[in-house]
């Protein structure tokens, strides 16, 4: 029997880390995130923010399957900067998070490994001063029906405890609501059994 692997870890507030060396001062910045607009309209504050950097690197990854993801070493020597910065989110096995690395030069070149060392310093420090949480993915279903089925309906929603959304209860009945991943073949097959009742799945998130 294949397990549903229905969880993910992702961070639940800002945080900054710091890192120094030969003069460079390298300052990370680590964002929830939950879209590419986001991503976009974080690293636009962070860049006017920090506006007198020589370098804005980053990474970032999205999706509960980790399945967008970006690095950028933005004019930095290819893959000193925001490969190591992927590097910490993944050792973190982190998703919905944007960690940026703020350079500001001090005159002396650190050469390919100092960089990989420091940007990946800074990120791993951005990741010490936050707060990693593990969240459930859920699927979002919705029934539509007529009033009769309704006793039926509420049942159903009460005992498994669903979390219902944009409801309408009139001759004509449609709700939505969230439930854990592992648990949606069960919910659905209750409901599907229900007469003249129909589910529809909308999306996973």
């Amino acid at each position: 029997m294949t397990t549903i692997k229905d969880t993910y870890k992702t961070i639940t507030k800002q945080s900054t880390g710091f890192y120094k060396d030969k003069g460079s001062k390298f300052i990370a910045e680590a964002v929830p995130v939950d879209s590419e607009e986001k991503v976009k309209e974080s690293l636009d504050r962070i860049k006017n923010k920090y506006h007198d950097a020589r370098h804005h690197c980053y990474a970032y990854c999205l999706g509960f399957d980790k399945s967008v993801y970006r690095t950028n070493d933005d004019g930095e020597p290819s893959g000193t900067a925001g490969k190591p910065i992927y590097g910490q989110i993944r050792s973190k096995d982190l998703t919905n998070i944007l960690i940026v690395v703020i350079r500001y030069f001090g005159g002396t070149k650190l050469g390919v490994r100092g960089l990989i060392n420091a940007y990946k310093a800074a990120a791993q420090d951005s990741l010490e001063n936050t707060n990693i949480v593990t969240k459930t993915v859920n699927d979002l279903f919705r029934i539509d029906f007529q009033y009769p089925l309704m006793n039926d309906v509420m049942r159903i929603i009460k005992e498994e405890n669903l979390q219902q959304s944009n409801q309408k209860f009139e001759i004509s009945c449609s709700l939505e609501f969230f439930i854990r991943k592992k648990y949606s073949k069960k919910i659905f097959e209750r409901f599907n059994k229900i007469n003249n009742l129909e589910i529809t799945y909308l999306r996973t998130e």
